[in-house]
């Protein structure tokens, strides 16, 4: 899963590492759920054509597929009932046809709509590999969040609320100024939740899924970056690289640049201590624009020098887990090799900095803790755990 601040390139480098996959025999699927699409632009295709036939997968080559999620083809597919009811309360209010279709588009339509089509894909084990191109952050971490949110809807709201809707529907559709829905809408809810099966331990999955953030070398763009990084590691999934892409290659060194070169210098040194161990990626600002097969190539060369398989499980251990025990919040940090006497602690902002000698760990902290501080810790087995609290 590539995600990150819109516009730091990850589709770019999405459809690289999908290239790379292909050339070493994997079956691919480049799957985009990115609202504004661009896909297909990064192999420079036809986009009215592309588009036309992309209710499935478009083969590029023989190894390798795209697809860009259409959701107003979904909705035809998968959430017809859903959708249609939605539509008809709206223009009760008011609002005309095509805009009550439009705001019928409920928010994570498209997130559920995707991991629909990766559990089918599982499945079917039509692929080897799924790339997933997803949206900005804010978007990919309610992607993330859409299976635990989904089930406990399904365990304590949906039989609830279905129940009672048919007691009282043929009484209250003679009084509401609209129809309630009918059972076919909770049939298609269920429907949707039972292709959904599994999903949620596909992702946390370490051995199955990893995100790779992509971040450019700007004080702006890294500081989503890190609250991405907090909160993938809150809801369980691995981050395995951080990649920084467009960062001034060192023969640029026109006098005009010199205050950019001190800038990402700066800020690469920032991103290497706060997310160690994690390794981190660099990939200089080409010359031009990459576009199309060729430079698709270049680009994973320079990604995936040598023999790398993209695919390879390289991170199963998360660098930090965030728990809540008897009212008492925990942090628990992997340090295999530290020793009590070396290890420092202290809050910084909404971060806890831990200092193993001279080297610093940075744990960003979940809003829910930002305003706690270090209480108690202690260190067995290579694992520190961490107790925050309220300030004194």
């Amino acid at each position: 899963m590539f995600t990150g601040k819109g516009g730091v390139g990850k589709t770019s480098l999405a459809a690289a590492t999908g290239m790379k996959l292909a050339e070493l025999g994997h079956r691919t699927l480049i799957m985009s759920i990115d609202p504004a699409h661009s896909l297909a632009d990064c192999f420079d295709l036809d986009n009215d054509l592309f588009r036309a036939q992309t209710s499935d997968p478009l083969a590029v080559s023989e190894q390798l597929s795209i697809f860009e999620l259409n959701i107003q083809k979904e909705i035809k597919r998968h959430w017809q009932e859903i959708s249609s009811y939605v539509s008809a309360v709206l223009r009760t209010t008011g609002i005309s046809g095509v805009e009550a279709e439009e705001l019928a588009i409920l928010p994570g339509m498209e997130e559920l709509s995707a991991m629909m089509y990766i559990n089918q894909y599982r499945r079917e084990n039509r692929y080897d590999v799924i790339v997933l191109d997803a949206a900005p952050t804010a978007e990919s971490l309610r992607f993330i969040s859409m299976p635990t949110t989904l089930d406990w809807y399904m365990k304590h709201i949906f039989p609830f609320q279905r129940n009672l809707l048919k007691a009282v529907r043929p009484i209250a559709n003679r009084v509401a100024p609209f129809e309630l829905p009918t059972d076919s809408y909770f049939v298609n809810i269920r429907e949707l939740f039972e292709k959904l099966d599994g999903i949620d331990e596909i992702m946390g999955d370490p051995q199955i899924t990893s995100v790779r953030l992509v971040t450019n070398p700007e004080k702006m763009v890294l500081r989503e970056t890190q609250r991405a990084f907090v909160y993938f590691s809150l809801h369980g999934l691995t981050v395995d690289s951080i990649i920084v892409n467009r960062v001034l290659p060192a023969e640029v060194r026109d006098v005009w640049f010199n205050d950019w070169h001190m800038s990402q210098e700066n800020v690469l040194r920032e991103i290497e201590e706060y997310f160690a161990p994690v390794p981190v990626k660099r990939v200089p600002l080409f010359s031009h624009e990459v576009l199309g097969t060729q430079r698709l190539r270049e680009l994973a060369a320079l990604l995936y020098p040598g023999g790398e398989d993209p695919s390879a499980v390289t991170r199963t251990e998360k660098p930090y887990t965030f728990e809540k025990r008897n009212g008492t919040y925990e942090i628990r940090v992997l340090l295999p090799f530290a020793t009590k006497g070396e290890i420092g602690l202290f809050k910084k902002g909404d971060e806890l900095v831990v200092e193993i000698g001279t080297l610093r760990r940075h744990i960003g902290l979940p809003r829910s803790m930002a305003s706690l501080s270090p209480s108690r810790a202690k260190l067995e087995k290579g694992l520190l755990t961490v107790e925050m609290q309220e300030a004194q």
